[in-house]
């Protein structure tokens, strides 16, 4: 597959991914997904907590695309953690979506002491052992986390029989979680980064304005490019059809080593979530 990334059970998914968070079910987010596989994006990103797998799963359908060719990513919510639990929000899932499998199944958020206390480990582990049933019944092609930190990951890995594939965490310029990525990279598990732009801080930043017109390009293509070639995987999302195309044209240029280093070293700005040891939702 050209412009694509092989996971770590040797299933390859694009460099590129298309988000789905805020799309309301229904004619928006129909018609953003098919705005999105029309343009080309092969991977989109849905949740249960989304409220929108309806939709998402009809302008798949819709598209007369192959199943094989789209590469579909679900997540279980907070509140359907554990073994059973997440049996059946899966199923509940693929129903929405209209599917007979999921690509990729992260669990949306790890449970965490500040919630759980002693409890957040087992629960988590149980959450990831409901995945490991689902993977080797072949329900779905590859399994992982979102917003998990190092020891969380280090703490399931205790009782764990698959590593995670993948693990999605919010990165962008001036929000780099290079800590979190390194150990991901470290263990073989690919990164993909949700909230990929940052905030609108982000994109009025001087030194991606800069970098825009150095390379004709658009901050928000700036932005991107800089994740691929850190070799992180984006999901932008837009509900408009001309940022749809644009965020998905940056194959025809490079950054430069050093304009690369210069995103890399920007000041923390443009944070838009807790610490994942410190949500209670």
């Amino acid at each position: 597959m050209k412009n694509s990334i092989k996971l770590n059970n040797g299933f390859e998914i694009p460099t590129i991914g298309f988000g789905t968070y805020l799309a309301e079910e229904g004619d928006s987010v129909f018609n953003a997904v098919t705005c999105a596989l029309n343009e080309g994006y092969r991977l989109i990103d849905t949740a249960s907590f989304y409220k929108n797998e309806s939709g998402v799963g009809n302008a798949i359908k819709a598209s007369d695309l192959p199943r094989e060719s789209v590469f579909l990513t679900t997540k279980v919510w907070n509140t359907d953690r554990g073994y059973e639990s997440t049996l059946k929000a899966f199923e509940e899932s693929i129903e929405k979506l209209g599917v007979d499998y999921i690509d990729i199944y992260l669990i949306h958020w790890p449970a965490n002491e500040k919630q759980f206390g002693k409890e957040a480990k087992s629960i988590n582990a149980s959450t990831w052992k409901a995945l490991e049933t689902l993977y080797k019944e072949n329900k779905v092609k590859a399994i992982g986390l979102s917003n998990f930190l190092p020891h969380h990951i280090d703490e399931l890995m205790e009782t764990a029989e698959i590593k995670p594939m993948v693990n999605q965490i919010e990165f962008h310029p001036g929000y780099s979680q290079f800590d979190i990525a390194e150990y991901c990279k470290a263990n073989e598990i690919a990164v993909e980064a949700w909230s990929p732009l940052g905030r609108s801080s982000a994109l009025n930043n001087s030194v991606l304005s800069q970098l825009a017109d150095k390379y004709s390009k658009t901050p928000a293509q700036i932005c991107l490019r800089w994740e691929i070639q850190n070799g992180i995987i984006p999901i932008p999302k837009s509900l408009t059809a001309s940022r749809i195309k644009e965020n998905f044209d940056v194959f025809d240029f490079c950054l430069s080593d050093e304009d690369i280093i210069l995103i890399n070293n920007l000041k923390p700005y443009g944070k838009s979530h807790a610490s994942s040891d410190e949500i209670d939702f």
